[in-house]
């Protein structure tokens, strides 16, 4: 699996219009899971249907959304063989920093691709 940041047109907008409803959300899931000592590496994979990797975060029925929303981290990946154990510092080198990036797992029928988008600024 590729630790691509291009995504396919096909995905993009649908994919951001609910990350700007729920980014903030997500963002408090992912330092939970680092405050919690779960992993310092969160990653939310979404689907329009199940994911086989994950636990249900939002569905999207929940907030009005297209894309369902599973939590997850880098330690599930790997056990599940999704990042290769041999792969494992290549995407630990490009991992960004889950304080300023959330990462997406991209799961459709014929896309399945890491993806990060930054949150929006603090308007402070």
């Amino acid at each position: 699996m590729e630790n691509s940041p291009d995504l396919d047109g096909k995905y993009l907008g649908t994919i951001t219009i609910d990350f700007v409803k729920i980014a903030d959300f997500l963002k408090e899931a992912a330092y939970q899971l680092k405050a919690r000592k779960i992993s310092d590496f969160p990653i939310f994979p979404i689907s329009k249907g199940d994911s086989p990797i994950g636990q249900l975060l939002l569905g999207a029925s929940e907030k009005d959304l297209s894309w369902n929303f599973f939590f997850s981290f880098f330690e599930e990946f790997q056990q599940n063989n999704i990042i290769e154990k041999a792969k494992s510092p290549e995407f630990l080198k490009t991992y960004k920093d889950p304080s300023e990036f959330c990462c997406l797992f991209v799961i459709d029928e014929e896309f399945r691709n890491f993806v990060y988008i930054p949150y929006p600024e603090d308007q402070d």
